[in-house]
């Protein structure tokens, strides 16, 4: 009895001793395919909303992105002043732009050189709180040509980011690249999971159906989550080291 009460008190001395992990914010901006969810919207599902399950105690995800926004309208509705606000030194700033940027009819366009001075104001301003920011290619949507091949959405506005990673030195998840290669793996009809295909009278909260290639479904949402937290395994080794168990 003694022997055991001696190593419970070894194991208590060392949970003391063992210094606590640091606590780090991750904080997300971007668009839909991003955001977090209302019901009515159910099953459509950004990547933000699952990414926040898989880390420990030590790491807290806040989730900002917004339907709809650009690099512009993220500025402008206070959204980037909001993750300004809650950012300390030694979190990590995921910025993820292009889907609302690029399309010319929509108020939230911006030109490739204002898309561009807004990414590099959202790297000052996060290094200026000791914060560190990462660029995140727009995701792929969903485009097959009549071989079969995925297609390209976000040519201009992906190498954009890429540009301004290499300029500015900021670590880059090529995420347009990475789901393109996931819809091809899964071909034309398989990758159609992954989005927000419904048949009429298939869910209630889409009594017409919907086919859409661009919002995630649950499935879709958590594969792409698990493409970044992959990137994030290779390439950014604090972070890393505080993901759990992926197993389902």
């Amino acid at each position: 009895m003694k022997q055991i009460s001696s190593i419970l008190l070894v194991f208590v001395i060392i949970a003391f001793c063992v210094p606590a992990k640091k606590k780090i914010k991750i904080l997300m901006a971007g668009d839909s395919t991003m955001a977090i969810k209302q019901p009515r919207a159910f099953p459509e599902t950004g990547w933000g909303m699952p990414f926040v399950y898989f880390w420990d105690s030590s790491i807290t995800v806040i989730d900002k992105a917004k339907n709809g926004a650009s690099t512009k309208t993220f500025i402008s509705d206070g959204l980037w002043e909001s993750i300004m606000q809650n950012a300390e030194a030694g979190d990590y700033i995921f910025i993820q732009f292009g889907h609302n940027d690029e399309v010319a009819t929509k108020k939230s366009f911006t030109t490739e050189n204002e898309f561009s001075t807004n990414l590099i104001k959202f790297i000052s301003d996060s290094r200026s709180k000791n914060a560190i920011p990462v660029l995140l290619t727009p995701v792929a949507r969903r485009k097959f040509d009549s071989a079969g091949q995925i297609e390209g959405t976000h040519e201009a506005y992906s190498q954009l980011v890429r540009n301004v990673a290499a300029e500015q030195k900021v670590l880059l998840i090529d995420l347009d690249k990475k789901s393109q290669a996931l819809y091809q793996q899964l071909g034309r009809e398989g990758s159609q999971l992954l989005f927000m295909h419904l048949q009429k009278g298939e869910h209630p909260n889409y009594p017409d159906g919907k086919q859409d290639d661009t919002h995630f479904s649950e499935l879709g949402a958590r594969l792409v989550a698990e493409l970044v937290l992959h990137e994030i395994e290779e390439n950014i080794h604090e972070l890393a080291q505080r993901i759990v168990s992926r197993k389902s």
